[in-house]
């Protein structure tokens, strides 16, 4: 087993201190604890992750048996996640299939002006989808040690999911509606707004594996972060699809 940590514990506290503070932030409260909060965890998976990489890289701690339970952790990290955007599309069914007196009985509701899913919904299910295919190019040419052609599809990913982040805050940008208005806005909002954060912290953790790679921590047999970056970047894109097909297109 790797060395007992504290960082779990200090995230759980950076988080705690993040939603209180977000809550209070948006109730017209002090921002203080918001940004305590992001502090702390900024901080904490600063030095959650130097710990790790000393552990597998330099240490030689990541054992079959550690690397197993990391693959374990990681699996059922993802389906937690998975249920998490259920609610959300549980949520948007629930409505969408039998709308209220108060929203107009139609979907979408009275004066909500939905987006064209043939414009940037489109073009952003299209980057979503080349990032796999990229991420999947770096994932073989890393496995038949190919460092290059790794690093440079690593690069192209993490590229594709900033230009995906603009062009949904540029989406953003332009609705004509706000989380405010009626459950469309809420749901909307919240599915799609959780899914960027995903895509955010997807491409953090991409760019990590990118410096990695760069500062040769990887080998053919020995790089689990980086498959779990990538199968949480897969994961990001299924999710997307989901969005794209019911929210944009059918609910639209």
């Amino acid at each position: 087993m790797v060395d007992k940590s504290p960082w779990p514990v200090f995230a759980g506290l950076g988080a705690l201190s993040l939603t209180v503070g977000g809550v209070n932030m948006f109730c017209g409260g002090a921002d203080f604890l918001f940004k305590l909060g992001l502090l702390i965890l900024f901080l904490t998976v600063w030095q959650w992750w130097r710990d790790v990489v000393r552990e597998g890289t330099y240490l030689g701690l990541h054992s079959y048996c550690v690397v197993l339970g990391l693959r374990w952790g990681m699996v059922l990290f993802i389906v937690s996640e998975v249920f998490f955007f259920v609610s959300f599309f549980w949520a948007f069914f629930h409505s969408s299939l039998s709308p209220v007196l108060e929203i107009g009985s139609v979907w979408p509701p009275v004066g909500i002006e939905v987006f064209n899913p043939f414009q940037i919904p489109l073009l952003n299910t299209a980057i979503l989808l080349a990032s796999g295919v990229s991420v999947t190019w770096a994932h073989h040419a890393l496995m038949e040690g190919d460092w290059s052609s790794g690093s440079t599809g690593l690069a192209v990913t993490f590229l594709l999911g900033f230009y995906f982040s603009v062009l949904q805050g540029y989406e953003y940008y332009e609705a004509s509606f706000s989380i405010a208005d009626s459950v469309y806005g809420s749901v909307f909002f919240m599915a799609t707004g959780f899914h960027g954060l995903h895509v955010l912290i997807g491409s953090s953790f991409l760019l990590v594996c990118l410096i990695r790679q760069v500062l040769s921590h990887y080998s053919e047999i020995h790089h689990f972060g980086f498959e779990a970056a990538a199968w949480y970047w897969h994961f990001v894109d299924v999710v997307w699809l989901f969005l794209y097909v019911s929210i944009y297109w059918w609910g639209g």
